[in-house]
């Protein structure tokens, strides 16, 4: 799916919203609401207005890492984005140049053997293709996470204003992997979520129920099917997913992330079961979804491969009329900006089949 829109440049969100004026939280963006192709708009505080007793949030714990470490070529600098770690001790990664303004830009991949000298006396090798502009590389010398907690910092684009520490890409579900991994970019989607409001939907009986995925890098120049990423769904929110599923509750996933968690941990009889490991799913309005019934996510680019798995949830006509909606209004874009509900249609044989045609 492709969009016939173009996103004008001062649409990029380029600060955090709590940084754009005083007393303002992460919460202060707007939030677009589309059930079918009825649209409305609201603030994202009205969040528990919007949802109901019963309903369920599927949430991404997959902490946001210091991914971004500099290094050289010879004497030609680099910028190194950590991406997924490998089963075998591999990290893939995507090579980026300085682009003199603070930020990066893409840069011709490879070849294979490739050596980048990083800080701390580390070396890494390139030693083959994974998809489109990522490696698999072997870091010699040292430990990679070690290497990012040192010396990395959050991996952004020149779309934003500055670097920021990485306790702004970190969401309010984020914790602590056992084995120190997680997310090269931060599950966006979930940004906006304060203790506050989480605390006021529990009140209201919106359920939770936490899944893993670590996301890989997501280059905004390039707009490629994801590639396989490790995800982990506990047995108590398979349980709680499926109990949900089974009474009048919505199950409403937070991010793109969390959808394609739970879609692989489904089976063909859309039951959830408790899994972990890679998965290598796309979630596409061919496949459709077995589990979720809406969707808060971000805006996406015009080309992104992600409006496939918003269009599965929602639709095609609803995506459209969303976007066009979000651009009459002028929301803001990126992982900073506004953020957009999909919710099914309230008429009883839409929402049937939004759950069960697949």
């Amino acid at each position: 799916m492709t969009l016939a829109v173009r996103v004008p440049e001062e649409l990029s969100a380029r600060v955090p919203a709590e940084q754009r004026g005083p007393g303002l939280d992460r919460g202060a963006v707007r939030l677009l609401v589309s059930r079918g192709t009825a649209v409305s708009h609201h603030s994202f505080g009205e969040l528990p207005r919007l949802l109901r007793a019963g309903d369920l949030l599927v949430v991404n714990t997959s902490p946001t890492l210091a991914a971004a470490v500099d290094g050289r070529i010879g004497h030609t600098r680099v910028v190194v984005h950590f991406s997924t770690r490998g089963d075998d001790g591999r990290w893939a990664v995507e090579l980026r140049e300085p682009d003199g303004k603070g930020t990066t830009r893409a840069r011709a991949r490879g070849p294979a053997g490739t050596e980048v000298r990083l800080p701390g006396g580390l070396r890494l090798v390139l030693e083959g293709a994974v998809s489109g502009r990522l490696w698999w590389a072997r870091v010699c010398g040292g430990e990679v996470l070690g290497l990012l907690r040192e010396h990395g910092r959050p991996i952004r684009y020149s779309y934003t204003e500055r670097d920021q520490p990485l306790s702004v890409y970190q969401t309010v579900f984020a914790l602590p992997s056992p084995d120190g991994s997680g997310s090269a970019e931060m599950p966006s989607a979930a940004r906006p979520f304060t203790a506050r409001l989480v605390a006021e939907l529990v009140s209201r009986g919106v359920q939770f129920a936490p899944v893993t995925l670590h996301t890989g890098v997501a280059s905004a120049e390039a707009h490629e099917p994801p590639y396989p990423e490790r995800f982990s769904v506990p047995e108590a929110s398979a349980r709680l997913i499926n109990t949900v599923r089974a009474g009048d509750g919505r199950v409403v996933a937070v991010g793109t992330t969390a959808v394609r968690a739970v879609e692989s941990a489904a089976g063909a009889d859309g039951v959830v079961r408790a899994r972990e490991g890679w998965t290598d799913l796309v979630v596409t309005p061919e496949r459709g979804v077995r589990v979720v019934d809406g969707l808060l996510t971000g805006l996406h680019e015009p080309e992104a491969s992600h409006l496939l798995m918003l269009e599965a949830v929602a639709g095609r006509a609803a995506i459209d009329r969303g976007y066009e909606e979000a651009l009459r209004r002028r929301y803001l874009w990126h992982e900073f900006g506004d953020v957009h509900l999909l919710l099914p249609d309230e008429h009883p044989h839409a929402q049937h089949c939004g759950r069960n045609c697949w």
